[in-house]
């Protein structure tokens, strides 16, 4: 069976956006730091496609019926598109001590990230004030319930 041209429009354009995006796009290449430590960039790719086409029909009736009974191919008119977005997420650090942190780029990810660690802070605050014996730097001693 032919291939229709609105399958080859798809396939087109389909092979050029797999050759933008690959692995490498989202997780990017490391790159290393002076102090030994790898940097790795992390990004959110995105991406939209759209094709469509029509097939015309000619003249009148007793045209149409002879051009079907001949098998003959009506003209096509299509097209493609499609759009790809690369939006940085963050950094993937992993220190020379082995160490691994990410360092997102967006501000309300710090302020995730804030909200995250607040049950530790917490806790380092308790045990400052449990070893620091309730008093605070004039000697007076105090007490503090969290």
């Amino acid at each position: 069976m032919q291939e229709h041209p609105i399958q080859g429009l798809m396939k087109t354009a389909m092979e050029n956006i797999k050759e933008m995006v690959d692995v490498n796009t989202i997780i990017g290449d490391p790159v290393e730091a002076p102090d030994g430590s790898l940097i790795i960039p992390v990004s959110r790719v995105s991406f939209g496609f759209a094709a469509g086409g029509s097939e015309f029909e000619s003249g009148d009736e007793p045209e149409k019926k002879a051009k079907k009974e001949e098998g003959s191919v009506l003209p096509f008119g299509g097209g493609s598109g499609g759009g790809v977005t690369v939006q940085p997420v963050g950094f993937l650090i992993v220190g020379s001590s082995g160490q691994v942190r990410m360092l997102p780029v967006d501000r309300h990810a710090m302020f995730e990230r804030l909200m995250d660690m607040a049950p530790q802070l917490i806790n380092q605050v308790q045990s400052l004030i449990r070893n620091n014996g309730g008093q605070n730097t004039q000697g007076e001693t105090t007490n503090y319930q969290i």
